[in-house]
């Protein structure tokens, strides 16, 4: 009622998970709406399509034929473009690029300038950081030093020309440019500074440079700004979110009002207990003392596997066991799994298996097709339908059949010319000679030859990603000797893929994945695609150092802090039930939970031995 209710003037709902914070701003709005105040004169703005058509059905009593604006930060950057063409030399026929029209218009572009020859990197780089520049509000010439693209200047201005002559904006150019309108004239400014008096922002810790300059503009002088969010959930960097514009607010709004959300309606309260110790270790947040009234619940489940395939297999096996699993102390009375079995799930909600990494969900994916069990698999495509993954397939296919043309044709189409030659003339005998090459050494030829990492560090923003499924290929390609049965391997796995497994590698129109309500399926994600969703009962796998957190944070202790709220938005996930799995070393993170909330099990002991906690195997991180 206090976030509700409260006067006007800039206010900062600070949201713990599971707190009905999307709720809150829903209500904040209706208030304003029985108070009399012009419905158009406010905007309620989210970054998801459902967000908005749910909040909108909210109001939807409250209001007529005169609406507020209710909707995502580029519909209402779109909106303002179609009024202010003229003073952006476009016509009001403009079209609105998607990311695959300015992968075509950049390719163009290369062509134009004829930059083939002198820049190795590819089209999709050039796009990424000409999405950066305009989303961080730069200038090309602020990137040039740590991209190493020498020609980043000449691509963004006749990226930008050729735009303006085919009369086209491109999907970052709906927030930039109406930055860059008001900024240089106060005039059109001050007019939507008249019309919009009321701004409400949801999941305000996810806002980028571009965003935040856009509501600030627009809420300078009147000053009516209501923000929710929760920096604890703060994990899109990698998009260019920035939640120190969360943190700052109080400085950048003097005055400011600030209510706390800290009752989570969602999680048993040893989940909630363990999910923020985690975050508390963080510096960087706004404190918060997050707490429920519902039942402690289970213990947090921790347990330990020899590897990935230990791991995902015993997945598999809980998944398809109707039951939970909690860790039994004693050897009478376990079954073969070393878990005894207690209470069924009572609610139909699915179960999720999330990771930090796509390459993940390879031995995942493999575990449940193996025993029939339905999944759906979101953000991401099946770990063999990955581009990297069939290139490096279809070496293998062409080295066993040289016979094989589609592979030979995928070849071609994706290697450069020097080295698809020299695979096309070597590789059939390299497979079939009397010192065959295993299929973990014909792999690690064809990247050697064609340079392949390099291919995709030239080409692609995620090639560490891209590299890291690789390296899982490797993995699993490394228990074999036999090319042709680890092709067969291969292709029954993902024909038995398609029998028995349900997936969907896209959202839908609401812009959040579709969950199923069924126990017999089991949905798949990572982290980052989790937020927002709940589960009764929650696999966060590889909860491994250098996993989670991923290695590649280790340089930053910024980095280590986003990693860490990772761990939260994972554990918070969780209604009932929260199992965390690792092998080798444990993440840091695990012992970040206090001892009296976890049950621990280890997989590495024989069933016939009584659990003992060798604390000597374990390194406790600083």
């Amino acid at each position: 009622m206090e976030a509700v209710e409260s006067p006007e003037g800039p206010l900062l709902i600070v949201a713990g998970a599971g707190s009905g914070k999307t709720r809150t701003l829903t209500s904040r709005l209706q208030y304003l709406l029985s108070k009399n105040i012009n419905p158009s004169s406010i905007i309620a703005i989210t970054f998801t399509n459902k967000a908005a058509d749910e909040m909108r059905g909210r109001v939807q009593k409250f209001i007529g034929s005169n609406q507020p604006f209710i909707g995502t930060f580029h519909s209402l950057g779109a909106r303002i473009l179609r009024r202010e063409t003229a003073s952006l030399g476009r016509g009001a026929n403009f079209s609105i690029f998607d990311s695959d029209d300015s992968l075509s218009a950049i390719k163009k572009t290369i062509k134009t300038l004829a930059l083939l020859k002198q820049d190795k990197a590819g089209p999709t780089m050039f796009r990424f950081y000409i999405s950066k520049i305009k989303n961080d509000l730069l200038r090309p010439s602020d990137l040039l030093e740590g991209t190493k693209l020498a020609n980043l200047e000449a691509v963004y201005e006749e990226y930008e020309n050729q735009l303006k002559r085919i009369n086209a904006f491109d999907f970052d150019d709906l927030i930039e440019k109406p930055v860059k309108l008001f900024a240089r004239n106060p005039t059109i400014l001050n007019e939507y500074r008249e019309r919009f008096k009321y701004i409400l922002v949801d999941e305000f810790q996810d806002v980028n440079t571009a965003q935040y300059q856009f509501i600030k503009l627009l809420a300078k002088e009147h000053k009516n700004i209501n923000v929710v969010g929760d920096d604890a959930q703060s994990i899109y960097k990698f998009r260019g979110a920035n939640f120190q514009h969360f943190l700052n607010f109080e400085s950048d709004w003097p005055n400011a009002k600030v209510v706390f959300l800290e009752e989570n309606y969602r999680s048993t309260g040893n989940i909630i207990s363990a999910a923020s110790a985690v975050v508390g270790e963080n510096k960087l947040q706004k404190q918060k003392n997050l707490w429920t009234r519902n039942p402690a619940g289970a213990p947090i489940s921790i347990m330990e596997h020899r590897d990935e395939i230990g791991e995902a297999e015993w997945i598999a096996n809980n998944i398809k066991n109707p039951y939970t699993a909690e860790p039994s102390e004693t050897v009478r009375g376990r079954t073969r799994s070393g878990f005894r079995q207690i209470s069924k799930i009572k609610n139909k909600e699915a179960a999720a298996i999330l990771y930090r990494t796509n390459a993940q969900s390879r031995a995942i994916e493999q575990a449940l097709i193996e025993r029939g069990i339905s999944y759906q698999i979101f953000g991401s495509i099946r770990f063999y339908e990955r581009k990297e993954i069939k290139d490096l397939v279809a070496c293998l296919r062409y080295a066993w059949n040289p016979k094989d043309l589609i592979s030979l044709e995928r070849l071609s189409k994706n290697f450069l010319k020097k080295p698809y030659l020299i695979l096309q003339a070597e590789l059939p005998q390299r497979a079939s000679g009397q010192a065959a090459l295993s299929p973990y050494e014909l792999l690690i030829y064809v990247i050697n030859t064609t340079k392949y990492f390099d291919y995709l560090k030239q080409n692609y923003p995620n090639a560490e990603e891209r590299a890291e499924n690789i390296k899982e290929l490797l993995n699993f390609a490394s228990a074999h000797n036999d090319l042709g049965g680890f092709l067969e391997k291969i292709t029954l796995l993902q024909s038995n893929d398609d029998q028995n497994s349900r997936v969907t590698t896209t959202n839908n129109k609401s812009g959040r994945p579709v969950i199923s309500n069924k126990l017999s399926v089991v949905n798949l994600m990572t982290i980052h695609i989790a937020k927002g969703l709940e589960f009764d009962r929650i696999y966060l796998a590889g909860c491994n150092e250098g996993l989670l957190p991923h290695q590649m944070s280790y340089s930053s202790p910024d980095e280590i802090e986003e990693e860490r709220r990772l761990m939260y938005v994972a554990m918070t996930r969780a209604k009932q039930e929260l199992i965390l799995s690792f092998y080798d070393v444990g993440s840091r993170f695990l012992y970040e939970i206090p001892p009296e909330l976890i049950k621990f099990q280890s997989a590495l002991k024989s069933e016939q031995e009584e659990f003992l906690d060798d604390e000597e195997r374990y390194i406790v991180h600083d």
